[in-house]
């Protein structure tokens, strides 16, 4: 059973940046279909971004376009998450997640799409 963990989370000033990753043990991540979510305190879980194992095209929620870019180093076994320009408004828990890739063309944006869940990782954008 592949086991994956977030890292990289932290206080971070309005403006600023932060680089999440999540690794995988147990499993190798070209198998996988990774995506990104977030989670306010009390709130439901949102996706924010998708990386295909297959193509390794990815796609984004329109809150986060152009200021957050998805990647992965499948020799690393790490998917990444690199956020820029952050607001007090992405302050959240961030989750990374996994399904088995396939070859559909597909993009997965809901929580029920994937298999596998990392703990997640906080992340305080503050001045």
């Amino acid at each position: 059973q592949a086991h994956f963990v977030e890292s990289g989370g932290g206080l971070v000033q309005p403006g600023g940046s932060l680089r999440l990753s999540c690794t995988v043990s147990g499993g190798t991540l070209d198998h996988y279909t990774i995506g990104w979510f977030r989670q306010a305190p009390g709130g439901e879980r949102k996706w924010i971004a998708c990386i295909r194992g297959s193509t390794k095209s990815e796609t984004y929620a329109d809150s986060v376009k152009g200021r957050f870019t998805i990647s992965r180093d499948d020799v690393k076994n790490t998917a990444y998450l690199q956020m820029n320009n952050l607001t007090p408004e992405d302050t959240d828990v961030y989750y990374c997640a996994a399904r088995q890739t396939d070859f559909s063309g597909n993009y997965y944006y809901y929580e029920h799409q994937y298999r596998i869940w990392g703990q997640g990782t906080q992340v305080t954008v503050s001045s």
